[in-house]
């Protein structure tokens, strides 16, 4: 049930993402982006290690959007950090899987969270102060906190933590209103950019819910399993 399942949604994705592409007129490079960064969020969420093949996809064609649009700082860190971290992120990924080839779920304490929390705030601060200085940045602090924000939840996903979700919902935030002030000022390749930003939300939604119930499930099993021990 469960491979149906998933061919049943990739299959929606595709064809969502090409209807998406027509209604923009933006029918190759943004429905590519679409249906890759839609595939490689679904496939996460679902702790499936071959979310990182649409993710590397995603990540270079995101880029020379990006580029192309003057927003330099997702530009840059997608080609040089993003695109190599999807293929860190397999192999970290293949061998840390259960017996249904899911990615096994970690967490961790309040200490880690302070120090992520405080970690992306002064990031985002000195990737905004650094980007503001290029004349033609657009909205400098909004790119920096995106990218910081999703290069954490990168890192977090990498490493099997669940609070990436977390990380990335904060991030959707950002980007939503990066896409939609490029969207209003009709800029290249926004229309398209704005429908990944709302798809990602939604997918992320359902993966901080599975992941954190999955790492509930876990702690529940190892919890009766000391208790019988006992």
């Amino acid at each position: 049930m469960s491979k149906r399942r998933n061919v049943i949604y990739t299959i929606l994705i595709i064809i969502f993402s090409i209807l998406c592409g027509i209604i923009s007129k933006d029918y190759f490079i943004g429905t590519i982006i679409l249906a890759s960064g839609l595939l490689n969020a679904y496939y996460a969420s679902i702790g499936k290690v071959y979310n990182y093949i649409f993710g590397t996809i995603y990540c270079a064609l995101s880029g020379y959007v990006c580029l192309k649009i003057g927003l330099y700082g997702i530009a840059i860190l997608s080609f040089v950090i993003y695109f190599p971290s999807q293929i860190h992120g397999y192999f970290s990924w293949k061998n840390k899987r259960d017996n249904n080839k899911e990615v096994k779920v970690r967490g961790f304490n309040l200490k880690n969270s302070i120090i992520i929390i405080s970690s992306c705030i002064v990031g985002s601060l000195l990737l905004g102060l650094l980007l503001s200085k290029i004349p033609t940045q657009q909205l400098a602090f909004l790119d920096s906190s995106s990218n910081i924000l999703n290069l954490c939840g990168i890192i977090l996903m990498n490493l099997r933590f669940k609070e990436c979700w977390a990380v990335w919902l904060f991030n959707n935030i950002i980007d939503l209103i990066i896409w939609a002030i490029n969207f209003m000022n009709n800029t290249a390749n926004s229309t398209m950019m704005l429908l990944v930003s709302i798809g990602y939300l939604l997918i992320n939604i359902y993966g901080l819910i599975k992941w954190y119930k999955k790492a509930g499930v876990k702690h529940e099993k190892f919890t009766m399993y000391v208790k019988k021990k006992i």
